[in-house]
């Protein structure tokens, strides 16, 4: 009878299996520990994410005090890190006792989106309905941040929980803000700057003067190779003029204050304040 070269193909193959160890173990091996692997970090992806999505007002309130250095505090937050709401207030600084809240609620919106995050931003007292959109996106050695064209309405008041000297002049008014085409890059620490802002400070108030109200200004602030900005008097008896620049992460700034013939004596301890007295003018003078 001839032989069976099937059946000790078959032979051989079982007794490599017993002596040699089979090629199926190592291959399994391998795609187990790749499974395990996905596994454990989808697990991990998955967490995260989930601690994104529940994260804590708290948290971004924690962060917005940081990043600003403590003058932007956001109190009693509520909700999540991507909607919520607090009360805004601005502060001197981390350490300071200074603080005023803006009346009513700032709600807040955070999205996702493909070259970085935007934000809208709803205060009860000074935004229109639909709020501020801003936009950040990561940029080469910086950051970069968009304001959509706006405008917003806020109290003057508020300013005075930035410290000194505001917080002696103690302001009251309305100021208007209107943006066009504005957008911030820090890089490599310095601030670039494309379009504008303009600020309109109507029918203001102090303290130290009993001329109320002193007057209407406007500050302009212009983006582009050279970064300025232009204060101009629109009306009253408190004259203010005065221009600046960017140097460097500083905004360097030189003007002068003056009261109107007649009202000298309403606004000394006002002029007194606000810089240096050159006669009936005082200085104003910062960088």
């Amino acid at each position: 009878m001839s032989p069976r070269p099937p059946a000790r193909a078959e032979g051989g193959s079982r007794r490599r299996a017993k002596h040699g160890g089979s090629s199926v173990t190592p291959r399994r091996a391998p795609a187990a520990a790749t499974a395990w692997r996905w596994a454990a970090l989808g697990a991990v992806l998955g967490l995260l994410l989930t601690i994104t999505v529940a994260a804590p007002a708290r948290w971004l309130a924690a962060a917005v005090a940081q990043a600003s250095s403590g003058h932007l505090q956001l109190l009693e937050p509520t909700g999540r890190v991507w909607a919520g709401s607090a009360r805004l207030a601005l502060a001197g600084g981390a350490d300071s006792r200074d603080r005023a809240a803006l009346p009513g609620q700032l709600h807040w919106r955070l999205a996702p989106t493909w070259s970085g995050a935007q934000a809208r931003l709803t205060l009860d007292c000074c935004t229109a309905p639909d709020g501020l959109l801003l936009r950040v996106s990561p940029r080469w050695g910086g950051v970069q941040l968009q304001v959509a064209d706006g405008a917003s309405h806020w109290p003057a008041a508020v300013l005075a929980g930035l410290g000194t000297p505001f917080n002696t002049i103690a302001p009251e008014g309305e100021l208007d803000l209107v943006t066009q085409g504005l957008v911030a890059r820090w890089l490599a620490g310095r601030l670039q700057l494309d379009g504008g802002a303009t600020l309109t400070a109507r029918a203001l108030s102090s303290r130290l003067s009993t001329l109320r109200p002193m007057g209407s200004y406007q500050l302009v602030l212009r983006g582009g190779s050279d970064i300025g900005v232009n204060l101009s008097t629109l009306d009253g008896g408190l004259r203010l003029s005065g221009s600046g620049r960017w140097v460097g992460q500083r905004l360097s700034f030189q003007g002068e204050a003056s009261a109107a013939p007649g009202l000298q004596g309403q606004l000394a301890n006002l002029l007194n304040i606000l810089g240096r007295r050159e006669g009936d003018r005082a200085i104003l003078s910062f960088s």
